[in-house]
């Protein structure tokens, strides 16, 4: 096993040669089209909500426009993408409070992000460092799988390993950080993919383990 630190510096240095420029993986036009994908992602991919939004934002791509669907309307396009019940009564809802408390603007601010409807703190995250690029670490169940398979977190919560990946990591690389490592997952170090002995930087930094590394589930 290499040391923690040298592990660290050979992550970061493999996932930059890999991914310079990580795209975003949702596609949006501003910050309001991505706090809507961004919720609609919740246990959905993103390959599906691409998929779904393009005709949910043609009837709407505003807070103003949006507030003025049913809820059965916006249900009925989100479909698709499950729990569109939950999802679309968040989505006319906080598109209200974004009208009502807001001046329809997304507010740049986690907390105030918090408190709307099906935001919760990883959408919230997603959306300050994707939209605002304010430095955040949103941890999915794919970081949080990827972060203890490489050793980086003790996988008791995502709570503890974002704080933990926050710690290890210089904030300026955070919002590209966590995108890099979100392809490196889906490419090389997938749940099926990988166990924790089969792609480059599980290999690498655990060059003599002999069994399947068990995770904790976020």
């Amino acid at each position: 096993m290499l040391p923690k630190a040298q592990r660290v510096a050979f992550i970061q240095q493999r996932l930059q040669a890999l991914y310079p420029e990580p795209p975003i993986p949702l596609d949006h036009r501003d910050p309001f089209t991505l706090l809507i994908a961004v919720l609609l992602s919740a246990q959905c991919t993103d390959e599906r909500v691409n998929q779904v939004t393009p005709a949910l934002f043609a009837l709407a791509d505003t807070p103003q426009a949006m507030a003025r669907l049913e809820v059965e309307q916006i249900k009925a396009i989100i479909r698709p993408c499950g729990l569109s019940p939950q999802k679309s009564a968040a989505i006319k809802r906080l598109s209200e409070i974004l009208l009502a408390e807001h001046k329809g603007v997304v507010p740049a601010d986690m907390e105030a992000l918090e408190r709307l409807p099906g935001v919760g703190h990883k959408t919230a995250s997603v959306v300050m460092s994707q939209a605002f690029g304010v430095p955040a670490f949103p941890v999915d169940t794919h970081i949080h799988r990827l972060a203890q398979r490489w050793g980086l977190t003790s996988g008791k919560s995502v709570v503890q390993t974002e704080r933990d990946l926050k710690r290890l990591f210089p904030k300026s690389s955070w919002n590209r950080l966590h995108l890099q490592i979100i392809f490196y997952g889906r490419e090389y170090c997938s749940a099926r993919g990988c166990d924790g002995r089969v792609c480059d930087i599980c290999r690498t930094c655990y060059p003599g383990r002999k069994h399947p590394k068990r995770t904790q589930k976020a």
